[in-house]
């Protein structure tokens, strides 16, 4: 009893307290970037600027952007014009590579007639005849070796009609790094059994679009939108080529070049965020996977919202409204509703350092400068919805209702 009446009288008390903590606005989050200046990986992270009445308005944050990169390297080294076509004769064409599977064909010979694999070591094993080069080679090139070899060892005595047919394309393991979401070795090409098409298994010949340097960049997560594509460097038997990709962003031709095991990619960085990299491509992110946080009114819980445990997939491109939109946090009444503010996760892929960003709903959708202010989203970011100020006091009025009913049942 005694406990229970010094318990009441502090209710009132209680109850205003929780209710100023609840109109009340929370700290800004601390980010060790500057972030509210502009100078964070996106200029869209920073801090609102007030407009003056009757300012036109312009969108800054793409320049700001820019005004941050290195030239391109493509450019001060004159690989290959900004054309980005210009293919080193040694990448040009389908090429041999260790695993694949060939056919030799030799009239009335049932010698070296026959199905060969390319070994380990990257060599076309026929009998009787030295090992001959094959990896990162192509067909013609590996005839002429062959038809070569079969006159030096007396078996012919001029070179002869010879076929040499690709039965299957093996998968090949490439490496990139660089300017990519997911640097690592990789393995890229070949069908799974399930996905074979039995006219095509029967047929003579074999290709595939499946060992392109695009295929390997988007399995590395794709490229980041620092990257300079003007410059991709392949190396190749220790061998650099020199790569401009900037075709493959602006709907132009590039050099979509077959790669071969060994290979290395690497994809260098302008050092700053290019908005124009932001856009669906072959060798951009296949998507957005955004880590979600609705617990918002009126969706009470992430599954009625349709927010499941872990991601949801948007198209590469997207902004931060979008997935606010995305997660339920937007609309319903404006009494009670309009308030809400959505927080941002994400980090910086240059330097690895995070960053909280935080971002008013309603004045989001209130300005015409939005786009300034209104982030790309990044493959990882996470998004995570607060209230309103008339929502945390109706939550208020419910524990301290809750509160009171156990006071009350305790004094009788």
């Amino acid at each position: 009893m005694t406990r229970i009446r010094s318990f009441l009288p502090l209710q009132g008390a209680a109850t205003l307290a929780l209710a100023l903590a609840a109109c009340s606005a929370p700290p800004a989050a601390r980010n060790i970037e500057p972030v509210a200046e502009g100078a964070a990986f996106q200029a869209q992270y920073r801090a609102f600027e007030e407009a003056s009445p009757g300012e036109t308005v312009v969108l800054r944050a793409p320049a700001m952007n820019a005004a941050r990169c290195l030239p391109p390297a493509g450019d001060l080294g004159g690989v290959g014009g900004k054309g980005g076509t210009a293919t080193p004769v040694a990448l040009q064409g389908e090429l041999l590579s260790r695993g694949d599977l060939v056919q030799v064909q030799l009239p009335q010979d049932e010698t070296f007639t026959g199905e060969y694999v390319i070994s380990r070591d990257g060599t076309l094993k026929l009998p009787y005849l030295p090992p001959i080069m094959a990896q990162g080679r192509s067909v013609q090139q590996v005839s002429r070796e062959i038809r070569a070899a079969l006159t030096d060892g007396a078996f012919y005595a001029a070179e002869p009609q010879l076929s040499l047919l690709v039965m299957d394309l093996a998968p090949v393991r490439v490496a990139v790094r660089g300017a990519v979401f997911e640097a690592h070795a990789l393995d890229i090409g070949g069908v799974p059994g399930d996905a074979v098409d039995s006219r095509r298994q029967a047929a003579l010949g074999a290709s595939t679009e499946g060992r392109n340097l695009s295929v390997a960049l988007r399995s590395a997560g794709g490229v980041r939108p620092d990257a300079d594509l003007s410059a991709v460097r392949l190396t190749r038997g220790g061998v650099n080529y020199t790569l401009d990709l900037r075709g493959v962003i602006e709907g132009r031709a590039a050099p979509d070049v077959m790669l071969v095991t060994g290979d290395e990619i690497f994809v260098p960085s302008r050092g700053c965020f290019q908005d124009d990299l932001m856009r669906p491509s072959p060798i951009s992110p296949p998507g957005i996977s955004l880590y979600l946080s609705n617990l918002t009114q009126p969706a009470s819980n992430n599954a009625s919202s349709a927010i499941g445990q872990t991601v949801r997939e948007l198209p590469y491109g997207a902004r931060y409204m979008q997935a606010v939109v995305n997660a339920n946090c937007v609309g319903g009444a404006r009494a009670s509703s309009a308030a809400r503010s959505a927080a941002l996760f994400t980090r910086n892929p240059i330097s690895g350092v995070s960053a909280v960003i935080e971002r008013p709903v309603e004045e989001m959708r209130q300005r015409a400068d939005r786009d300034d202010y209104d982030p790309y989203l990044l493959p990882g970011d996470a998004i995570a919805c607060y209230d309103s100020s008339v929502t945390n006091l109706t939550e208020v009025g419910r524990v301290l209702g809750v509160l009171g009913a156990v006071a009350v049942l305790g004094r009788d």
